[in-house]
């Protein structure tokens, strides 16, 4: 394998790490029976990741022409491109607004992704455990604490 680098190494371990952290944040997605789950996450986390590589590494050659290539502006579409997919999670049911914590979630893992595609390991590692501390311990809170208070005001009007 002579065209495998140790850049390429590098590459190959961010893609692995953006899998793992995106499909920890959808495992409760799925758990709890949303309909985007590890591998929806793990997708978008890989996507993300790979997008910022290509942004900052990909293009480097064109940085050299001055005002010939913004490397953030990959960076920006990934954010755009997630708003839709997000936007497409998001539905109003009986009244309810529902897909919300999903298509946030989803948000979340790319900026993530992105983290990781720069190389800042301990602060995508940190969000994606943060991520799964949010949706998961304060979802609980929300239906053990907020939920039974919600049923009795409605009960009793």
């Amino acid at each position: 394998m002579a065209y495998l680098d140790s850049n390429q190494l590098q590459i190959f371990f961010q893609l692995f790490l953006a899998a793992l952290l995106g499909g920890a944040i959808g495992f409760e997605r799925k758990y709890v029976g949303r309909p985007a789950g590890m591998r929806t996450y793990a997708l978008v986390c890989v996507g993300a990741t790979l997008f910022t590589i290509l942004s900052t590494q990909a293009f480097a050659k064109f940085t050299a022409q001055p005002n010939n290539f913004d490397p953030s502006r990959i960076a920006s579409n990934v954010v755009v491109g997630i708003g839709f997919i997000g936007a497409g999670l998001i539905v109003l049911r009986m009244g309810r607004i529902e897909g919300l914590t999903t298509a946030a979630g989803l948000w979340l893992t790319a900026a993530i992704g992105m983290a990781v595609g720069v190389k800042f390991y301990l602060v995508s590692i940190f969000a994606a455990l943060l991520a799964f501390f949010v949706i998961s311990i304060f979802g609980w809170f929300e239906d053990v604490l907020i939920s039974p208070r919600e049923e009795k005001t409605q009960n009793e009007e």
